[in-house]
């Protein structure tokens, strides 16, 4: 069974390490889902905002990411709400998932956000810049990628053209893309 590396967080919360025991060994079990020779690391950010637990853990395998996100009055009961959520993703997909997990590996790098102070503007400005690992998948891919996430919309490297495409869900349940014509 393949480790997972584990970093807890907190924001507007101390992290007990009873809180973070509790954190590191839920997303331990999430390694049933992982071969041995796969790497996995997690990170889990909890949080409380009006009264309200959340925990949010994002899972990253291979390139692949899971995310999961739990509220609740008690952070234990939102930290059990987010890693189910992950173990339904992996069901959902489960095939999807175990075929890309055992094609040639991707890297290895999670997204990286970078944060840009809010300020006193009162124009709508940009507050965050998030940076990610571009690799080319295919349409179908992308949209599992997409779900998995919980997004509205992917941006990705189409394989068949290699040119930067981006995969949205519309409002009828259906999918589309924006493909760049230059």
């Amino acid at each position: 069974m393949a480790a997972i590396r584990v970093v807890v967080k907190g924001k507007n919360l101390e992290v007990t390490q009873a809180l973070r025991n509790y954190a590191e060994k839920k997303v331990a079990k999430l390694a049933k889902f992982l071969s041995s020779h796969h790497e996995a690391s997690a990170e889990v950010m909890l949080r409380t905002e009006r009264g309200i637990h959340i925990a949010e853990v994002t899972l990253s395998v291979a390139g692949l990411i899971l995310r999961g996100e739990g509220k609740t009055p008690d952070m234990y009961t939102s930290i059990d709400s987010c890693v189910e959520r992950i173990e339904r993703q992996f069901n959902k997909y489960k095939t999807r998932i175990q075929r890309r997990l055992q094609g040639p590996k991707i890297g290895e790098l999670a997204p990286v956000d970078y944060e840009v102070d809010e300020g006193q503007a009162l124009e709508p400005q940009i507050v965050r810049i998030k940076r990610f690992p571009v690799k080319p998948m295919d349409v179908e891919e992308a949209i599992m990628q997409m779900e998995l996430l919980g997004h509205d919309f992917y941006v990705f490297v189409n394989s068949s053209t290699e040119e930067a495409n981006v995969v949205y869900k519309r409002r009828d349940g259906n999918y589309g893309i924006i493909e760049p014509e230059y």
